[in-house]
């Protein structure tokens, strides 16, 4: 019995982590996930982009030119 209650009380984390995968994967909660993902960082780019915009340019041209 401590044996068991050494393992729930060391590996808890993981065992919370996967039930939670789990239910993100039955209830397809991933899809909105990934999409909120990918909008934050096209917000975070567009930002860097735009605070950036002359050096941005400069990079573009240079990796346009190496091609």
């Amino acid at each position: 019995m401590d044996g068991l209650k050494n393992f729930f009380k060391e590996y808890c984390g993981a065992i919370i982590g996967g039930i939670v995968a789990i239910v993100i994967l039955c209830t397809r909660l991933y899809e909105l996930i990934i999409g909120l993902i990918l909008v934050a960082i096209g917000v975070f780019l567009g930002n860097y982009v735009q605070r950036n915009k002359y050096e941005v340019k400069e990079k573009l041209k240079n990796f346009i030119d190496r091609i």
